[in-house]
Protein backbone atom coordinates (compact mmCIF):
# COMPACT_ATOMS: atom_id res chain seq x y z
CA UNK A 1 0.00 0.00 0.00
CA UNK A 2 0.67 3.57 -0.41
CA UNK A 3 0.69 6.04 2.37
CA UNK A 4 -0.02 9.48 2.27
CA UNK A 5 0.68 12.00 5.36
CA UNK A 6 -0.57 15.57 5.13
CA UNK A 7 0.97 18.01 7.81
CA UNK A 8 -0.64 20.91 8.60
CA UNK A 9 1.27 23.69 10.26
CA UNK A 10 1.17 27.95 10.46
CA UNK A 11 3.85 29.64 9.44
CA UNK A 12 4.18 32.38 12.18
CA UNK A 13 7.06 34.21 9.94
CA UNK A 14 4.67 34.92 7.21
CA UNK A 15 1.33 34.71 9.06
CA UNK A 16 0.61 31.44 6.26
CA UNK A 17 -1.36 28.20 6.39
CA UNK A 18 1.38 25.58 4.72
CA UNK A 19 -0.07 22.09 3.67
CA UNK A 20 2.96 19.44 3.75
CA UNK A 21 2.61 15.74 2.20
CA UNK A 22 5.11 13.03 2.54
CA UNK A 23 4.85 9.50 1.30
CA UNK A 24 5.68 6.09 2.70
CA UNK A 25 5.60 2.42 2.17
CA UNK A 26 3.42 1.14 4.14
CA UNK A 27 2.79 -2.78 4.13
CA UNK A 28 -0.54 -3.62 5.72
CA UNK A 29 -0.81 -6.23 8.18
CA UNK A 30 -4.07 -7.92 8.38
CA UNK A 31 -5.88 -7.96 11.70
CA UNK A 32 -5.55 -11.62 11.75
CA UNK A 33 -1.88 -11.81 11.93
CA UNK A 34 -2.01 -9.13 15.02
CA UNK A 35 -0.97 -10.72 17.90
CA UNK A 36 -3.36 -8.27 20.17
CA UNK A 37 -6.58 -8.98 17.94
CA UNK A 38 -6.18 -12.92 18.33
CA UNK A 39 -9.52 -13.26 20.52
CA UNK A 40 -11.37 -11.14 18.19
CA UNK A 41 -14.32 -12.59 15.86
CA UNK A 42 -14.38 -10.69 12.97
CA UNK A 43 -17.96 -9.96 11.64
CA UNK A 44 -18.33 -9.58 7.53
CA UNK A 45 -21.03 -6.98 6.28
CA UNK A 46 -24.20 -8.91 5.53
CA UNK A 47 -25.62 -8.07 2.28
CA UNK A 48 -28.31 -10.86 2.47
CA UNK A 49 -28.19 -14.14 0.40
CA UNK A 50 -27.95 -12.81 -3.27
CA UNK A 51 -26.85 -9.57 -3.34
CA UNK A 52 -27.90 -7.71 -6.52
CA UNK A 53 -24.76 -5.30 -6.96
CA UNK A 54 -22.19 -6.24 -4.15
CA UNK A 55 -19.48 -3.16 -3.72
CA UNK A 56 -16.03 -4.47 -4.85
CA UNK A 57 -14.41 -3.29 -1.17
CA UNK A 58 -10.65 -4.04 -1.36
CA UNK A 59 -9.77 -6.89 1.10
CA UNK A 60 -7.83 -3.95 3.56
CA UNK A 61 -11.11 -2.38 3.58
CA UNK A 62 -13.30 -5.44 4.61
CA UNK A 63 -10.59 -6.30 6.96
CA UNK A 64 -11.13 -3.16 9.28
CA UNK A 65 -14.09 -2.92 8.84
CA UNK A 66 -14.58 -6.45 10.00
CA UNK A 67 -12.83 -6.10 13.31
CA UNK A 68 -14.65 -2.73 13.74
CA UNK A 69 -17.98 -4.09 13.56
CA UNK A 70 -16.69 -6.85 16.32
CA UNK A 71 -16.22 -3.85 17.92
CA UNK A 72 -18.77 -2.06 18.11
CA UNK A 73 -20.94 -5.26 18.92
CA UNK A 74 -18.99 -5.79 21.62
CA UNK A 75 -19.64 -2.55 22.65
CA UNK A 76 -15.14 -2.59 23.41
CA UNK A 77 -14.13 0.89 24.55
CA UNK A 78 -10.04 0.04 24.55
CA UNK A 79 -7.32 1.55 23.50
CA UNK A 80 -7.19 -0.91 20.77
CA UNK A 81 -10.76 0.01 19.48
CA UNK A 82 -10.14 3.62 19.19
CA UNK A 83 -6.55 2.57 16.96
CA UNK A 84 -8.86 0.45 15.24
CA UNK A 85 -11.21 3.34 14.60
CA UNK A 86 -8.44 5.21 13.35
CA UNK A 87 -7.75 2.96 10.69
CA UNK A 88 -11.27 3.06 9.71
CA UNK A 89 -11.04 6.59 9.31
CA UNK A 90 -7.65 6.53 7.06
CA UNK A 91 -9.84 4.31 4.88
CA UNK A 92 -13.42 6.13 5.13
CA UNK A 93 -13.28 9.66 6.62
CA UNK A 94 -16.91 10.15 6.32
CA UNK A 95 -17.79 7.04 8.24
CA UNK A 96 -20.29 8.72 10.61
CA UNK A 97 -20.66 5.82 12.95
CA UNK A 98 -16.88 5.63 13.65
CA UNK A 99 -16.91 9.17 14.34
CA UNK A 100 -19.52 8.56 16.75
CA UNK A 101 -18.28 5.09 18.05
CA UNK A 102 -14.60 6.92 18.29
CA UNK A 103 -16.04 9.73 20.42
CA UNK A 104 -17.99 7.70 22.86
CA UNK A 105 -14.08 5.28 23.39
CA UNK A 106 -12.05 9.03 23.46
CA UNK A 107 -14.68 9.49 26.67
CA UNK A 108 -14.42 6.58 28.27
CA UNK A 109 -10.94 6.27 28.16
CA UNK A 110 -10.21 9.98 29.23
CA UNK A 111 -7.98 10.37 26.76
CA UNK A 112 -5.99 13.40 25.52
CA UNK A 113 -8.31 16.12 23.47
CA UNK A 114 -5.59 18.16 22.77
CA UNK A 115 -4.22 15.09 21.16
CA UNK A 116 -7.39 14.62 19.63
CA UNK A 117 -7.59 18.06 18.32
CA UNK A 118 -4.40 17.53 16.17
CA UNK A 119 -5.86 14.08 15.03
CA UNK A 120 -8.67 15.72 13.71
CA UNK A 121 -6.67 18.87 12.44
CA UNK A 122 -4.38 16.31 10.21
CA UNK A 123 -7.75 15.05 8.78
CA UNK A 124 -9.15 18.33 8.00
CA UNK A 125 -6.02 18.90 6.24
CA UNK A 126 -6.61 16.09 3.85
CA UNK A 127 -10.58 16.28 3.92
CA UNK A 128 -11.21 19.78 4.35
CA UNK A 129 -15.03 19.67 3.19
CA UNK A 130 -16.14 16.13 5.21
CA UNK A 131 -18.84 17.11 7.41
CA UNK A 132 -17.87 14.28 9.97
CA UNK A 133 -14.91 15.23 10.60
CA UNK A 134 -15.76 18.74 11.38
CA UNK A 135 -19.00 18.01 13.61
CA UNK A 136 -16.08 15.95 15.18
CA UNK A 137 -13.94 18.75 15.72
CA UNK A 138 -17.24 21.03 17.49
CA UNK A 139 -17.86 17.64 19.91
CA UNK A 140 -14.37 17.84 21.05
CA UNK A 141 -14.10 21.19 21.40
CA UNK A 142 -17.37 21.13 23.73
CA UNK A 143 -16.14 18.18 25.42
CA UNK A 144 -12.66 20.24 26.30
CA UNK A 145 -14.63 23.61 26.86
CA UNK A 146 -11.83 25.46 25.00
CA UNK A 147 -11.96 26.96 21.44
CA UNK A 148 -8.57 29.01 21.93
CA UNK A 149 -7.45 27.20 18.77
CA UNK A 150 -10.26 27.10 16.91
CA UNK A 151 -10.23 30.84 15.52
CA UNK A 152 -6.76 30.24 14.46
CA UNK A 153 -7.62 27.01 12.89
CA UNK A 154 -10.51 28.61 10.35
CA UNK A 155 -8.07 31.30 9.44
CA UNK A 156 -6.00 28.44 8.65
CA UNK A 157 -8.05 26.59 6.11
CA UNK A 158 -9.49 29.84 4.70
CA UNK A 159 -6.43 30.84 3.79
CA UNK A 160 -6.10 28.29 1.40
CA UNK A 161 -9.76 28.28 0.85
CA UNK A 162 -11.89 31.22 1.58
CA UNK A 163 -14.73 30.02 1.15
CA UNK A 164 -15.07 26.47 2.60
CA UNK A 165 -18.83 26.37 3.98
CA UNK A 166 -17.46 23.86 6.74
CA UNK A 167 -15.37 26.13 8.12
CA UNK A 168 -17.09 29.34 8.24
CA UNK A 169 -20.17 27.49 9.89
CA UNK A 170 -17.89 26.26 12.46
CA UNK A 171 -16.18 29.81 12.96
CA UNK A 172 -19.20 30.99 13.54
CA UNK A 173 -20.49 28.09 16.23
CA UNK A 174 -17.36 29.20 18.09
CA UNK A 175 -17.69 32.59 17.77
CA UNK A 176 -21.10 33.27 19.29
CA UNK A 177 -21.05 29.70 21.57
CA UNK A 178 -18.02 31.13 23.44
CA UNK A 179 -18.27 34.88 22.66
CA UNK A 180 -15.68 35.80 21.08
CA UNK A 181 -16.37 38.48 18.83
CA UNK A 182 -13.31 40.81 19.53
CA UNK A 183 -11.69 41.29 16.78
CA UNK A 184 -14.04 39.74 14.41
CA UNK A 185 -15.13 42.51 12.08
CA UNK A 186 -11.34 43.89 11.29
CA UNK A 187 -10.87 40.03 10.38
CA UNK A 188 -14.07 40.33 8.20
CA UNK A 189 -12.84 43.84 6.80
CA UNK A 190 -9.25 42.41 6.28
CA UNK A 191 -10.50 39.30 4.37
CA UNK A 192 -12.86 42.16 2.07
CA UNK A 193 -9.81 44.41 1.46
CA UNK A 194 -7.99 41.26 -0.25
CA UNK A 195 -11.29 40.06 -2.31
CA UNK A 196 -14.34 42.44 -2.21
CA UNK A 197 -15.89 39.48 -4.00
CA UNK A 198 -15.76 37.30 -0.74
CA UNK A 199 -19.03 36.29 -0.69
CA UNK A 200 -18.12 34.21 2.28
CA UNK A 201 -16.75 37.28 3.95
CA UNK A 202 -19.81 39.45 2.85
CA UNK A 203 -21.80 36.76 4.62
CA UNK A 204 -19.95 36.70 7.92
CA UNK A 205 -19.71 40.20 8.16
CA UNK A 206 -23.38 40.60 8.00
CA UNK A 207 -23.53 37.46 10.85
CA UNK A 208 -21.05 39.90 13.46
CA UNK A 209 -22.98 43.16 12.73
CA UNK A 210 -26.51 41.45 13.49
CA UNK A 211 -24.89 39.15 16.98
CA UNK A 212 -22.74 42.18 18.01
CA UNK A 213 -25.12 45.13 17.12
CA UNK A 214 -28.89 46.44 17.67
CA UNK A 215 -28.91 46.94 13.98
CA UNK A 216 -30.27 50.88 15.08
CA UNK A 217 -30.49 52.99 12.29
CA UNK A 218 -26.91 54.15 13.20
CA UNK A 219 -25.80 51.10 12.88
CA UNK A 220 -27.13 50.50 9.22
CA UNK A 221 -26.15 53.93 7.88
CA UNK A 222 -23.00 53.30 9.09
CA UNK A 223 -23.04 50.00 7.54
CA UNK A 224 -24.43 51.32 4.05
CA UNK A 225 -21.99 54.38 3.46
CA UNK A 226 -19.26 51.56 4.06
CA UNK A 227 -20.76 49.10 1.32
CA UNK A 228 -21.31 51.98 -1.15
CA UNK A 229 -17.38 52.35 -1.15
CA UNK A 230 -16.86 48.66 -1.56
CA UNK A 231 -20.02 48.97 -4.34
CA UNK A 232 -17.99 51.92 -6.57
CA UNK A 233 -14.38 49.20 -5.74
CA UNK A 234 -16.69 46.57 -8.01
CA UNK A 235 -19.50 47.65 -9.23
CA UNK A 236 -20.80 44.32 -10.76
CA UNK A 237 -20.03 42.68 -7.11
CA UNK A 238 -23.85 41.12 -6.39
CA UNK A 239 -22.67 40.18 -2.72
CA UNK A 240 -22.46 44.17 -1.68
CA UNK A 241 -25.61 45.16 -3.62
CA UNK A 242 -26.97 42.18 -1.50
CA UNK A 243 -25.33 43.10 1.68
CA UNK A 244 -26.90 46.53 1.15
CA UNK A 245 -30.63 45.15 0.59
CA UNK A 246 -29.74 43.39 4.06
CA UNK A 247 -28.77 45.98 6.22
CA UNK A 248 -31.37 48.23 5.16
CA UNK A 249 -33.91 45.41 5.80
CA UNK A 250 -36.90 46.39 7.96
CA UNK A 251 -36.30 50.37 6.98
CA UNK A 252 -37.59 52.71 4.43
CA UNK A 253 -35.27 53.66 1.28
CA UNK A 254 -35.51 57.44 2.55
CA UNK A 255 -33.70 56.30 5.44
CA UNK A 256 -30.80 55.88 3.24
CA UNK A 257 -30.30 58.86 0.64
CA UNK A 258 -26.75 57.67 -0.33
CA UNK A 259 -27.95 54.18 -1.60
CA UNK A 260 -30.62 56.26 -3.49
CA UNK A 261 -28.58 58.39 -5.06
CA UNK A 262 -25.91 55.86 -5.62
CA UNK A 263 -28.88 53.58 -7.44
CA UNK A 264 -30.06 56.45 -9.95
CA UNK A 265 -26.62 56.65 -11.23
CA UNK A 266 -26.29 52.82 -11.96
CA UNK A 267 -28.02 53.14 -15.25
CA UNK A 268 -25.36 56.17 -16.40
CA UNK A 269 -22.03 55.22 -14.50
CA UNK A 270 -22.16 51.47 -14.56
CA UNK A 271 -24.90 50.71 -17.22
CA UNK A 272 -24.28 46.71 -17.54
CA UNK A 273 -24.73 46.48 -13.37
CA UNK A 274 -28.23 44.35 -12.98
CA UNK A 275 -27.54 44.22 -9.46
CA UNK A 276 -27.76 47.86 -8.84
CA UNK A 277 -30.27 48.31 -11.39
CA UNK A 278 -32.42 45.59 -9.92
CA UNK A 279 -32.35 47.96 -6.50
CA UNK A 280 -33.22 50.71 -8.15
CA UNK A 281 -36.55 49.46 -9.54
CA UNK A 282 -37.82 48.70 -5.67
CA UNK A 283 -36.55 52.30 -4.79
CA UNK A 284 -38.29 54.02 -7.59
CA UNK A 285 -41.51 51.85 -6.90
CA UNK A 286 -41.37 52.58 -3.25
CA UNK A 287 -41.43 56.63 -4.55
CA UNK A 288 -44.47 55.38 -6.63
CA UNK A 289 -42.37 56.78 -10.15
CA UNK A 290 -44.26 53.47 -11.77
CA UNK A 291 -43.13 54.77 -15.16
CA UNK A 292 -39.84 55.16 -14.53
CA UNK A 293 -39.25 51.96 -12.77
CA UNK A 294 -40.81 50.28 -15.79
CA UNK A 295 -38.94 51.37 -17.52
CA UNK A 296 -35.59 50.47 -15.88
CA UNK A 297 -37.70 46.36 -15.60
CA UNK A 298 -37.55 46.82 -19.76
CA UNK A 299 -33.63 48.05 -19.91
CA UNK A 300 -33.20 44.79 -17.50
CA UNK A 301 -35.12 42.20 -19.69
CA UNK A 302 -33.68 43.55 -22.79
CA UNK A 303 -30.55 42.54 -22.14
CA UNK A 304 -28.86 44.01 -18.97
CA UNK A 305 -29.98 40.99 -17.42
CA UNK A 306 -31.61 39.24 -19.65
CA UNK A 307 -31.11 35.72 -18.03
CA UNK A 308 -33.95 36.91 -15.72
CA UNK A 309 -35.72 37.94 -18.91
CA UNK A 310 -39.36 36.61 -17.69
CA UNK A 311 -38.30 38.15 -14.15
CA UNK A 312 -38.40 41.40 -15.04
CA UNK A 313 -41.36 41.22 -18.21
CA UNK A 314 -43.55 39.68 -15.11
CA UNK A 315 -42.04 42.98 -13.31
CA UNK A 316 -43.34 45.49 -16.01
CA UNK A 317 -46.38 43.47 -16.33
CA UNK A 318 -47.14 44.38 -12.64
CA UNK A 319 -46.61 47.60 -12.68
CA UNK A 320 -48.27 48.48 -16.00
CA UNK A 321 -51.50 46.79 -14.05
CA UNK A 322 -50.46 49.26 -11.27
CA UNK A 323 -49.79 52.99 -13.80
CA UNK A 324 -53.25 51.47 -15.04
CA UNK A 325 -55.06 51.10 -11.66
CA UNK A 326 -54.21 54.50 -10.78
CA UNK A 327 -55.04 56.37 -14.20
Amino acid sequence: DFSVVVYFTLNSKDNCAVFTMSSEEEEYVFYKDRLQWKDVVPIKQDDGEAPVCPIAYTAEFEDVMNYFRAMLQADEKSQRALENTTEVIEFNAANYTVWYFRRLILKELNSDLKEELQFVSDEAAEHPKNYQIWYHRRAIVEMLGDSSQELQFTKLVHMNDAKNYHAWDHRQWVLKTFKLWDGELEYVEKLLRQDVRNNSAWNQRYFVITNTTDMSLEVCKKESLWTIERVKEAPNNESAWNYLRGIMKGYKFTDFPEVVALCEECPNKWPACAFGQSLLVDVLTSQNKLAEAKEVCERLARGVDDIHKKYWEYRTAVLDNKITAQS
